[in-house]
Order: C-alpha cells, then sequence, then structure tokens
C-alpha cells in the first residue's frame, strides 16, 4: 500500500475518532453524554443534553472532521493524478473516518452512529447527493419529530440516489455504489434499537426531554 495513503488513513481515522460530544459536554457543561439522554455519543443526543447551541456545535463539529480528512486526502495528491484506483483511495479515507467515529479509540472502539461523520464526507464526494439527502431528511424529522426515522430513511435512500445522479467521474460509479451501500447498511445497523422503539411507538421525539 502506498505510503502517502497510509498516512492519510492513519490521520483520517484519528480525526474521524474524536469524540466531540464528548469533549464539548465536559469542556463546557461539566457533564458526559455518554451518562445522560440516549447515551450516544452524536448531535441528537447533544441537543438533548446540552442544549442547542452545543447540539449544533456537535454537529458542525462531527461533519467537519469527516468532510475535512477526505478534503486533506485530495489536495495532497488523491483526485488529481492519473492514478486509476484515484476515487478508492477517497473512498478509503472517507470510510476509515466515519469507522473512527463509530469506533474511537478515545472511547474505547464505540462511539457515535456515524450519519453526520458520513454527511461531512459525502459532502465533499458527492454535494449535489447530500443536498438531496438533507432535504428528505428535514421534511421527515420535521414532520415526524423522529431524528432516527430520518436518518434511516436518508442511508436507505443514498445508494439509490448514487445509482441515478451525476457523481464525480474519478469516483467510479460502483466504487460509490458500494460505498453508499455500505454506509447505508451501517448506519442502519446503528440505529436497531431505535427503529425497535419506532416499531412499538415509544421512540424519542425531536425536542422532548428524556
Amino acid at each position: 500500500m502506498d505510503t502517502k495513503l497510509i498516512i492519510f488513513l492513519i490521520i483520517a481515522y484519528f480525526m474521524g475518532s474524536l469524540p466531540t460530544g464528548v469533549i464539548i459536554g465536559k469542556r463546557f457543561k461539566g457533564i458526559d453524554i455518554r451518562e445522560y439522554g440516549s447515551k450516544n455519543t452524536g448531535a441528537t443526543n447533544a441537543y438533548r443534553v446540552l442544549g442547542k447551541k452545543f447540539g449544533i456545535i456537535v454537529l458542525l463539529a462531527d461533519a467537519l472532521k469527516g468532510w475535512l480528512p477526505v478534503f486533506l486526502a485530495s489536495v495532497g495528491g488523491f483526485g488529481v493524478s492519473n492514478w486509476k484506483i484515484t476515487g478508492w483511495h477517497l473512498i478509503l479515507v472517507g470510510l476509515t473516518t466515519i469507522l473512527g467515529h463509530t469506533l474511537s479509540v478515545f472511547l474505547k472502539f464505540k462511539g457515535g452512529k456515524g450519519v453526520a461523520t458520513s454527511l461531512g464526507v459525502f459532502l465533499f464526494l458527492a454535494p449535489n447527493i447530500v443536498i438531496i439527502l438533507i432535504a428528505v431528511f428535514g421534511v421527515i424529522a420535521y414532520t415526524t419529530k423522529y431524528v432516527s426515522l430520518a436518518s434511516v430513511s436518508a442511508a436507505g435512500l443514498f445508494p439509490i440516489l448514487v445509482l441515478f445522479m451525476p457523481i464525480r467521474e474519478s469516483l467510479g460509479r460502483w466504487n460509490m455504489f458500494a460505498f453508499a451501500l455500505i454506509i447505508g447498511l451501517f448506519v442502519i445497523f446503528k440505529h436497531r434499537s431505535n427503529i425497535q422503539r419506532l416499531v412499538k411507538g415509544n421512540e424519542n421525539k425531536f425536542g422532548e426531554k428524556k
């Protein structure tokens, strides 16, 4: 494996592993959000436990740590060379970043559900598709008040859109489809407890205190 790629993968994993929700909760509120609400480290639980302002900050931070490693890999050489596996380089960096968020070395290989960090990764790789997914997410979250339902719906729609929407040619449509399918299924899997509560009718609605 190319040395440059290994370096970017290491950077991607550790950037993805940064537990922004935990850090912000402890720094500004003196609490560990893993002990409150859904006990998840992501933006939704941060919003519920830390409040609107810090919830938005965690969301933006998680998205940024998804976007930045792929961007750095791109300007570092991947995406502008004539290598046939250029698309795989960027996809692999993105995948490693998301895995870092969900399996953080700083949290004993636990972490969030990967929605916001995936958003950041794909905002760089396929911004046109992300805009549609954000719209779908927003409509479902606003009308139902279930963030989990909106997340699962967007995750399921993502690989379908990759098949039909324009994407960056260097990435390769089937490469991106495989990536989108893996991440989509992974996000849905991470929401399995939420899905069970949705079916039972006792899932928490957005804005409700737990």
